[in-house]
């Protein structure tokens, strides 16, 4: 007999089966990463976006169209890193697809897996071919075409999936830097392992018990930056708004968005018969609201807010009285950091709330909006200091519904430092801090020391597992059995017309130490301002820029 549809509780329990399949498996999908250091982050990323998913979905009821809602709330709130934001577009327009229909029946699923899809490739600028967003295209133009073939839906699942993994699979030939390291990409069998657990719902037969997922964080779950295509900074203000959209009005979404690309970059235009949702980064936002004016009226984003994770050990109930009784501050800093060295420094250079946070446990987009609202701020300026969390920073930016939220995006520690000193309170607008803090963070040039975690191969290099690992912008400069030797040859391929370098020590290194290694880049570089100061970051030995 034929399985035809998909009741709530049944999509109920699917979501809550992917989550868990994915949680299970996260370490293995983190061991795909590519990249030599302990970064561990596309699986943990991942799994703690759609952990948060399965929590709102566990507390919903009603229809098909309402399990899916929760689930796009959780995840548009939980989401951790580039992979998780991915994931949760591919979750939020899944959920779009469904939300007019009664029924979920395998023309109805494979129409929803095509507008996840559109969904996501909309709000990557410049996506990848071998990546998640490949595999999950791959899958809906699989699905659309099996959707036509058979109505039942076990016999639908199986072959997406079959498909799936086919695809998975040709994704090393698609993207060199995973062929040359042997591996699948992490973003696509992440995808996967939710598919498959919430088909085995369905295949299987299972029973799946709804609960509420707990998340436990650690102190010490840090792991290195992977900053592979590393992008010039050109455009400083981070813009977005929804248009109500007027009757009658003409609007083109293609055209629109190639006006705006005249104006900037990290653009994403949604929009449906009532509304037009616009982000953009851009020197001129005024433009960009000007353009948004032709076609209706302008509003924030709005949704309802949710207690984060971290905040729980605060009374937020009194801390919010007691803000509410105070003045607002006009502009007011977050930034992410991971070491409490770097924290202080962080605080003493005029960050309002640091977030603890780094490559293995990014910041959600829900602690990033808890740091919003600590700021009590007419405006924000968030330094994810990370590239893999400026789109959760960005999402919290769009997500929040009474701060004006800007995002500069740092890329690593030293840029967050470098922007901070920017800032030198002098600037009457918010767009000249940003200005001036974009410019300082084009001017500093970072190198990182970790340690590698496996043997691989990277741009032709063999590395072995335990070699220290010299990385200048992201890309591995130097790799030595000796840490010493490591440090020299890394700073003596940074700007030779420095005139200030800055050593940040990490836990692992004394004060001691820390200090002969400041005497051989001050012989290095005998013309320029050598600083130390201990960051007590994990995983980097040392940070070090250059200016």
């Amino acid at each position: 007999m034929e399985f035809k549809k998909i009741e709530a509780k049944q999509l109920q329990a699917m979501f809550i089966a992917g989550a868990q399949l994915l949680d299970e498996k996260k370490q293995m999908i983190n061991e795909l990463n590519v990249f030599p250091v302990p970064d561990g982050d596309t699986g943990t990323n991942m799994s703690l976006t759609m952990l948060a998913a399965a929590k709102e979905v566990g507390m919903a009821g009603g229809s098909p169209a309402q399990i899916a809602k929760a689930a796009a709330v959780g995840s548009l709130r939980g989401a951790r890193g580039n992979s998780g934001v991915i994931l949760s577009q591919l979750i939020r327009g899944f959920s779009k697809g469904i939300e007019d229909q009664s029924e979920v029946d395998t023309i109805t699923l494979a129409n929803a897996f095509q507008k996840g899809v559109d969904t996501a490739y909309k709000a990557v600028m410049k996506p990848k071919e071998g990546t998640i967003l490949t595999v999950a295209r791959e899958i809906a133009t699989k699905a659309l075409e099996i959707s036509l073939e058979t109505s039942d839906i076990e016999v639908f699942m199986k072959e997406v999936l079959e498909h799936g993994y086919d695809v998975l699979n040709k994704t090393p030939d698609m993207l060199p830097v995973l062929k040359e390291a042997g591996v699948v990409d992490a973003g696509g069998q992440g995808l996967l392992c939710i598919l498959e657990g919430a088909a085995r719902v369905i295949i299987d037969n299972l029973e799946v018990e709804i609960k509420t997922p707990e998340i436990t964080r650690s102190a010490a779950a840090f792991s290195a930056l992977k900053n592979f295509n590393t992008e010039d900074i050109t455009f400083g203000y981070c813009t977005e708004f929804i248009v109500e959209r007027t009757l009658g009005t003409r609007y083109n979404e293609e055209s629109v968005k190639n006006y705006l690309e005249t104006l900037g970059d990290s653009i994403v235009v949604v929009s449906d018969e009532d509304y037009i949702k616009v982000h953009v980064h851009t020197d001129n936002p005024g433009l960009a609201l000007q353009k948004g004016l032709e076609f209706g009226a302008l509003n924030n984003i709005k949704i309802e807010n949710m207690r984060t994770q971290h905040s729980s050990i605060f009374n937020e109930d009194e801390q919010e009285e007691n803000l509410n009784n105070k003045p607002k501050k006009d502009v007011a800093f977050v930034s992410i950091a991971a070491g409490s060295g770097i924290a202080k420094i962080m605080e003493s250079l005029g960050v309002d709330v640091v977030i603890e946070g780094g490559q293995t446990m990014n910041p959600s987009t829900e602690d990033i909006l808890s740091a919003i609202k600590k700021c009590h701020a007419k405006e924000v300026i968030i330094l994810p200091n990370n590239k893999n969390i400026i789109l959760a920073a960005e999402q919290a930016a769009a997500l929040e519904e009474d701060t004006k939220v800007y995002v500069v995006q740092t890329k690593t520690i030293p840029q967050g430092i470098s922007a901070m000193i920017a800032q030198d309170g002098l600037s009457e607008t918010t767009e000249e801090i940003i200005s001036n803090m974009n410019e300082a963070v084009e001017l500093v040039q970072t190198a990182q020391i970790t340690i590698a975690v496996r043997d691989t191969v990277i741009e032709g290099e063999n590395i072995t597992e335990g070699e220290y690992l010299g990385i200048l912008e992201g890309k591995i400069v130097v790799h030595h059995a000796d840490l010493k030797e490591t440090f020299k040859e890394l700073v003596q391929q940074m700007k030779e017309d420095a005139e200030v370098i800055t050593i940040y020590y990490g836990e692992d290194i004394t004060e001691e130490t820390a200090a002969e290694y400041k005497e051989d880049a001050e012989l290095l570089y005998p013309d320029a301002d050598i600083e130390l100061y201990s960051g007590n970051q994990p995983v980097y030995y040392f940070m070090i820029s250059a200016e």
